[in-house]
């Protein structure tokens, strides 16, 4: 039964609901894609064909984009290893849903998660029933797992990840957070430093197997296409990537400063010319990480007194002082195309975004401060000689320019990076695996007669060790030793598993 406090979280989540509503309203007018299929988040489903067989499917639950490209990767192997798995896809954000409606096959059903409320959770797992949820990353709401407890159905944390600041807000809710990460099935954490913080919070951390997007596989046509042009830019270039706000016009005003756009360079300051004549010959480019930003970053362009060119408007780049990449899933057409990039959301206190992605591309980075979301990739990334810090925006635009002038230099950091990305593989297979047999731990249980609430079966040691990204080690010395739900029995070749899902 809940307990008085996770009831009164429910019934504040409930009253809260004309809230979310309103908030739904707001955000599709300018993302039209939160207006769809609303009643599904309160877990009404008439949208769905009545004789949808929509029952005893893997749920993946992937809140955003980047959640959501992990978890195409899991998906993928999940396939790979049990190609009749039906998969129940749910999201939280609009761009979450576009890329997931991508990785659908027939049989398979994408929904709007619920609201973390009593009825609309109930009615969801009444209509869906999934064998078992997988969670990306870091979404962990207690009506959710306190009602999978609830009904027997094993939840899980896959490519999990805990910042330390969230790690402090979790702790100001620990009335709310300790037992929901504790009533989790399993955790499987990215990082030592992931696992640590995450038993700090009562999960059971059964592994620790890396990162998901480092299993990732640059598209090879956009990579094509990338080295195709860059045979035909005149100048060398130079990506922000996947900014955040605040970040476009840090660089902005660094390249004003130093003479680029309408400005001219103060001609006291000593240095300022040969970096303006440096600056002068390279193209520069922004990403926006989010599109609901691009016609917002394209007039903070412009008011800068730069001459703009848009991705979307012209295709290929068009002769212009700064191009903006206002496209969606071009990533690896950017990176293919960039000398250098400056990592996003690094150069303002955002944690960072995927920096995997640009050293599978072999594309040299340059990190601002803040990485907290990727700490120990941009650890190893430093370590390996794929990237370089710094601490200011201008200080990164000089190190992109340093790299921009030193092609042997560049080419040994292209070629770490690709190094980098290659060492880390495995997290897709470690995960699948794991995955495939928490259900068959759960399925023997059920036919044991086991309740929901009773300790899982004990399953036969793996016949290696699972393996963890490259310079951490196996296991975190507070972490409790992988338990049955994560192990498949011995000698059982992926790919030749117990179909679980063939009645």
């Amino acid at each position: 039964m809940p307990s008085m406090l996770l009831r009164l979280y429910g019934a504040f989540t409930r009253l809260a609901q004309p809230l979310v509503r309103r908030k739904l309203r707001r955000r599709a007018v300018a993302e039209p894609g939160y207006a769809v299929a609303v009643e599904e988040r309160f877990g009404h489903y008439a949208s769905l064909p009545a004789d949808t067989d929509a029952t005893g499917g893997c749920w993946v639950h992937a809140v955003s984009l980047g959640e959501t490209r992990a978890a195409a990767i899991l998906i993928a192997e999940l396939r790979r290893q049990h190609p009749d798995i039906p998969i129940l896809l749910t999201h939280g954000t609009a761009t979450g849903r576009e890329e997931g409606a991508k990785l659908l096959q027939p049989g398979d059903l994408q929904v709007w998660q619920p609201w973390d409320e009593p009825g609309a959770v109930g009615r969801f797992l009444d209509r869906f029933a999934p064998r078992i949820g997988v969670l990306m990353e870091t979404e962990v709401w207690p009506v959710m797992v306190d009602a999978c407890r609830t009904r027997g159905i094993p939840l899980v944390l896959a490519n999990a990840r805990l910042s330390e600041k969230s790690l402090a807000a979790a702790e100001r809710l620990r009335w709310l957070s300790r037992p929901a990460y504790s009533a989790l099935t399993a955790v499987w954490a990215q990082t030592e430093a992931d696992s640590h913080r995450l038993v700090s919070l009562g999960a059971k951390v059964e592994g620790i197997y890396g990162n998901l997007k480092f299993d990732a596989t640059p598209d090879a046509r956009q990579l094509a296409t990338a080295r195709a042009l860059r045979g035909t830019l005149p100048k060398p270039l130079v990506v922000l990537a996947s900014s955040r706000e605040g970040e476009e016009r840090l660089l902005l005003d660094v390249l004003k400063r130093f003479g680029a756009g309408d400005a001219a360079p103060p001609p006291a300051q000593t240095g300022i010319d040969s970096i303006a004549r440096q600056v002068a010959a390279v193209q520069w480019m922004i990403v926006p990480r989010h599109p609901q930003r691009f016609d917002e970053v394209a007039a903070l362009i412009e008011e800068s007194g730069f001459a703009v060119a848009r991705r979307s408007v012209a295709g290929a780049p068009a002769p212009s002082e700064i191009w903006l990449g206002d496209s969606l899933g071009e990533m690896a057409l950017y990176y293919g195309l960039a000398d250098a990039a400056l990592l996003g959301g690094s150069f303002e206190a955002l944690g960072g975004q995927n920096l995997i992605e640009a050293a599978a591309c072999r594309c040299p980075l340059v990190l601002g401060p803040s990485t907290f979301n990727f700490a120990e990739a941009a650890e190893l990334s430093l370590a390996a000689g794929a990237s370089v810090r710094v601490e200011t925006m201008e200080q990164a635009v000089k190190a992109a320019l340093a790299l921009v002038n030193d092609p042997a230099r560049r080419e040994t950091m292209a070629e770490a990076a690709q190094g980098f990305a290659a060492a880390n593989r495995g997290a897709a297979q470690r995960t699948a695996t794991a995955v495939l047999a928490v259900v068959e731990a759960a399925a023997a249980r059920e036919s044991a007669g086991g309740g929901p609430d009773e300790p899982g079966l004990e399953m036969p040691a793996p016949a290696t060790s699972p393996a963890t990204m490259t310079g951490a080690p196996a296991m975190p010395s507070s972490a409790p030793a992988p338990t049955a739900a994560a192990r498949p029995p011995a000698g059982t070749p992926a790919g030749e598993r117990p179909e679980p899902w063939l009645d």
